[in-house]
């Protein structure tokens, strides 16, 4: 009888029954099922809208690129690009948007970053500064382009001034200046909404760094470019990506100052985007648009891969 109780095995825990283990499984699916119905829901709006009025409207460019015409779909490939790169007006206003961008874009980058430096001092007059630079978020087009032929216009205000000192009224918008007074107006227009994002990110920078550099003794400069600037760099990233996209749309404020068909020197792709669309040229145009979505394209990727080498350190 002892041999017999020693080897009788302990009671094991009960365990539930089946139909509880039954039920438990179901309703856990059951929530996901719902997270995911959820999410779709919330997706499914954004994702039609995309789809919709982005990515069909540019595959019916890339077809309409590489037919002869919408009334003889004729398959011709790269004839329409061709043709395109060897049209005088294209070539004037791929070279004057390359040279508006590569003027104003690291302009934007360099001297949004640097007032956003500067209202983080001490400085007299900063509130004024500020409103300064963030009064053309608030100002329509429109009232930004009627300050503008007021101001540099042949009989504008700028040019009673020069007048008034002797020099010579200078033709600003019919001129060799004129790419700089577009320039000025896209920096105006653009830079307090930058300033304001290079603000949060300095904000955002571990304050135990730069007391440890201040510490040891790091000068302003150091401390700028080995630490700031470091953790700054998705920002300037974005800042960059932001800024080419709206140096590409700046054909409204020039449209509106100059019409459909200004100044060589103010001949934007948008231009001649808007011309052949009115000329029915759609081949062309769409030719166009592809190129300059290609272009776009590799600029945003490039500053990527820089931003992925410089600023790889202080990810995470």
């Amino acid at each position: 009888m002892w041999m017999k109780a020693g080897k009788e095995k302990k009671p094991r825990q009960p365990k539930a029954p089946k139909a509880v283990q039954a039920r438990r499984t179901p309703r856990l699916s059951g929530d996901g099922a719902r997270d995911l119905l959820r999410s779709v829901a919330f997706l499914t709006p954004s994702v039609l809208g995309v789809a919709v009025f982005f990515i069909l409207p540019f595959l019916v460019v890339v077809y309409y690129s590489v037919i002869r015409s919408p009334m003889n779909p004729e398959f011709v490939f790269l004839d329409n690009f061709k043709m395109v790169l060897e049209n005088n007006s294209f070539r004037v206003a791929a070279k004057n948007t390359a040279m508006f961008s590569a003027i104003a874009v690291p302009l934007a980058v360099v001297l949004s970053l640097a007032l956003a430096l500067l209202l983080e001092c001490r400085i007299p007059a900063k509130s004024l500064l500020r409103t300064f630079f963030l009064s053309p978020m608030m100002v329509p087009v429109a009232s930004v382009v009627l300050i503008w032929q007021v101001v540099f216009h042949y009989r504008g205000t700028l040019n009673v001034i020069v007048e008034r000192f002797g020099a010579q009224a200078v033709d600003w918008l019919n001129g060799p200046y004129c790419l700089l007074v577009i320039v000025v107006l896209f920096l105006w227009k653009n830079l307090g909404y930058n300033m304001i994002l290079f603000m949060a990110a300095l904000n955002n920078i571990p304050k135990e760094l730069l007391e440890v550099a201040d510490v040891e003794g790091a000068s302003p400069v150091h401390k700028f470019f080995n630490i700031k600037l470091r953790y700054l760099s998705p920002t300037v990233l974005f800042v960059a990506i932001l800024s080419i996209i709206n140096s590409f749309k700046v054909f409204r404020e020039i449209y509106l100052l100059t019409g459909n068909y200004p100044y060589d020197g103010l001949y934007m792709m948008q231009h001649f985007m808007n011309n052949t669309f009115g000329n029915l040229d759609y081949q062309k145009m769409s030719s166009a648009a592809v190129l300059m979505a290609l272009v776009m394209v590799a600029l945003i990727a490039l500053l990527f891969k820089v931003e992925d080498i410089f600023g790889k350190d202080v990810e995470g």
